[in-house]
């Protein structure tokens, strides 16, 4: 059954983490930290104390975002294989939990998701529609949709730079695949070109809807929305 997601922020902002290398960099994590971090010699969470300053926010982490703090209010993900690859610790959240993967409903050992199904008949921008949430081929993207059903305003995005780092990392982290330093990538193998395309139907609909979005990812490859720097807005 799916979830009618409730207008609980209504009027406010929120902040979307998603899984760009920029993070670490925008909030003045130190070097060996981050080494660290990407080499899995130190969890995920060893970021939570750099982000205090969003620690008062309405936040929503994507995927494995959620394993920085509790302090995070919304754990999204809508690739089922993420719930199967994290589920203890998943089930284990006592956060609000939300998916569009809809091989995650189909399991009898799922604990505590609400499910918010794909919009078939909008798959690319913001769905308006409370019962569902516009794909647009990636997690990230679909969140938008969630933010906007909880009422928000204004989103903030972080990590949303659709390129990789400096160190050829697709992620703040190696939590998906094995950590390798400096390891490099084929662009021709990576997501990214797909996962643009919506961007310019998602600011279409923002704009019908009077919603603002900023991209707090100076280098982001998404140019549909204002890119700031962090310190010019906190």
């Amino acid at each position: 059954m799916s979830w009618t997601v409730p207008r609980m922020w209504e009027g406010g902002e929120c902040w979307i983490i998603g899984g760009g290398p920029s993070i670490p960099h925008e909030f003045g994590v130190p070097e060996d930290v981050v080494e660290g971090v990407l080499s899995k010699e130190l969890p995920l969470s060893t970021y939570s104390p750099y982000l205090s300053p969003i620690h008062d926010k309405h936040v929503i982490g994507i995927n494995a975002a959620f394993y920085i703090g509790s302090w995070i209010d919304v754990l999204f993900f809508g690739d089922s294989q993420f719930y199967l690859d994290n589920k203890r610790a998943v089930d284990a959240w006592s956060k609000l939990k939300v998916s569009s993967g809809p091989g995650v409903m189909k399991r009898r050992d799922i604990q505590g998701v609400k499910y918010v199904p794909r919009a078939g008949s909008k798959p690319v921008g913001i769905c308006s529609a409370h019962q569902a949430v516009s794909w647009n081929l990636n997690s990230g993207a679909a969140s938008i949709s969630l933010a906007y059903h909880l009422g928000v305003k204004r989103i903030y995005l972080l990590g949303f730079d659709m390129r990789l780092g400096e160190q050829g990392n697709q992620h703040w982290h190696y939590h998906y695949g094995e950590a390798a330093k400096f390891k490099r990538r084929d662009p021709k193998k990576l997501p990214f070109h797909r996962h643009l395309d919506g961007f310019k139907y998602i600011a279409d609909d923002a704009k019908r809807l009077g919603l603002e979005i900023i991209n707090v990812s100076p280098d982001s490859a998404i140019t549909e929305f204002p890119r700031v720097k962090l310190k010019d807005i906190l």
